[in-house]
């Protein structure tokens, strides 16, 4: 159950009760205005009020968040991406949305992501995403962190600000109970 409306997921067990991102970074955000901030952790914050926005000039082609995890997190097969700043009707027209995402596995791209321009949760389906053999969890520890990054390549203009918001990029998957 979920304690409010901005709440991503609620009570009970999820792909989440297995670990999940160790930290979530970005190639820029934008500068905090007020009591608003857009730091990359608000892209996985389980929060639909906050969003990550990005920090160059521009539309910000080529920025990117970059999602870490253990070698022993569970395999991810879904990905799921809320786009625009969703707080409110207002802040989602207003800022410009993904359209085109490129999604890499440890720098290696993966897929490329065509977003709908809406504000609401899309998914995205693919094979176990992380280290395959998961025989000796030892073992599996001792590899490296790999991580997920996403790349904006194309983007929907919002009616004021060149500025492209994400609200939420989190995960479903195998591996847990």
């Amino acid at each position: 159950m979920k304690e409010n409306v901005w709440d991503i997921i609620g009570g009970g067990c999820s792909w989440y009760c297995g670990g999940g991102p160790r930290s979530v970074s970005a190639s820029s955000h934008l500068t905090s205005q007020g009591e608003n901030h857009y730091l990359p952790k608000n892209a996985h914050d389980l929060n639909y009020k906050n969003a990550w926005i990005e920090g160059v000039d521009g539309y910000g082609i080529g920025e990117y968040l970059i999602y870490e995890f253990a070698p022993e997190s569970p395999r991810i097969t879904e990905i799921i991406i809320t786009n625009g700043y969703v707080k409110s009707l207002s802040t989602w027209t207003t800022n410009s949305r993904v359209k085109k995402l490129r999604v890499y596995y440890n720098d290696k791209p993966i897929a490329d992501l065509n977003l709908k321009d809406i504000g609401e949760d899309q998914h995205f389906k693919f094979k176990p995403i992380s280290y395959e053999d998961r025989s000796d969890t030892e073992i599996l520890k001792l590899k490296e962190l790999w991580k997920l990054k996403f790349e904006i390549l194309e983007v929907y203009k919002g009616k004021k600000y060149d500025d492209t918001a994400i609200a939420e990029i989190y995960f479903d998957g195998i591996d847990v109970h």
